[in-house]
């Protein structure tokens, strides 16, 4: 029986072990953005998510309508909301103000949307354009007042009554 010396059999393990793959591109990952968008009374609005998948995986290439994603544990106050049909200068006025709370543990962006009668017809919008307080962020654990004041010409059409129904909070992010 031939003897093998030790310096050789170290070296052969050495070969040995270095020719077998590490497995490393087996376990490699990326992370990808995925691109989706909801649409709000024809307007769309964008709320890409990432997620990690294998190295091989293909990038999307297009964009997928999806529901709006809701925030969860939304809640808000309506402090005042007063709509007033005929000012006396040829203009309607809605004026309300509008407690947002976000009870959870981490920041968001998004849009409240309403849902509002106005002559017993029920729309859903977002009014944040043009309040002067739009609250399209909440801090964790925060609220934020949606302020909002603005006169329309009754040139455009005359309103009788604007009710408000309810509020959902959509995020964009």
């Amino acid at each position: 029986m031939k003897r093998i010396h030790l310096p050789k059999l170290v070296l052969l393990l050495c070969v040995l072990l270095s020719s077998c793959g590490s497995g490393e591109d087996d376990d490699c990952l990326k992370t990808i953005t995925i691109p989706q968008f909801y649409l709000v009374n024809n307007q769309s609005y964008s709320y890409d998510i990432t997620q990690e998948v294998p190295c091989d995986f293909p990038d999307p290439e297009t964009s997928q309508e999806i529901e709006p994603p809701i925030l969860e544990n939304f809640s808000f106050t309506v402090q005042s909301f007063n709509f007033t049909p005929d000012t006396g200068n040829n203009t309607s006025r809605l004026q309300f103000a509008i407690e947002l709370n976000n009870p959870n543990d981490f920041p968001v962006e998004g849009i409240p949307i309403f849902n509002l009668l106005i002559d017993e017809v029920n729309i859903t919008g977002n009014y944040s354009a043009d309040a002067s307080s739009p609250c399209n962020s909440l801090a964790a654990n925060s609220s934020c007042t949606l302020i909002y004041d603005k006169e329309s010409s009754l040139d455009l059409g005359v309103i009788n009554s604007i009710e408000f129904v309810n509020l959902q909070y959509y995020l964009t992010q």
